[in-house]
């Protein structure tokens, strides 16, 4: 299996007024870190749009457990990987950990979209091609 991993520094602009970081821009860091573990895979968004048509890979649903907080300044460490790929949508979990602590269990689910062939204002749902999947479970 397919684990990337990435160091961030919390910055002043991610906390509130109590210097912790504000749960919205978790969420931001998230999605950053799934599209920085498809480019590590070999698959940059851009790559993806060229060579297999998509427009896109939306989240549809998201959640987190938050379990330690962080400050400015701190330094965090998030390990992503896919966890669960099916048809034309994946489920991606993200662990951040503090130090050696695990300060976070976040997970969403994304579906990969193209253009409806019938009508291309609309997108739809498309296929995972194999050779992603295979990519991610190999390590």
């Amino acid at each position: 299996m397919f684990v990337h991993r990435r160091e961030v520094q919390i910055q002043w602009g991610d906390c509130d007024p109590a210097n912790i970081v504000y749960y919205p821009r978790y969420f931001e860091i998230f999605d950053d870190s799934t599209s920085v573990m498809f480019e590590a895979a070999g698959f940059p968004k851009q790559d993806l749009t060229r060579r297999y048509g998509f427009v896109g890979i939306p989240m549809v649903d998201t959640r987190a457990r938050f379990l330690i907080s962080s400050t400015h300044g701190d330094w965090i460490r998030i390990e992503s990987h896919v966890e669960a790929w099916r048809r034309s949508s994946f489920d991606v979990r993200h662990n951040v950990f503090k130090g050696d602590a695990l300060a976070i269990e976040a997970f969403e689910t994304r579906v990969l979209v193209g253009r409806d062939p019938g009508n291309a204002d609309k997108l739809k749902s498309t296929p995972i091609p194999r050779e992603i999947v295979a990519r991610f479970e190999q390590g």
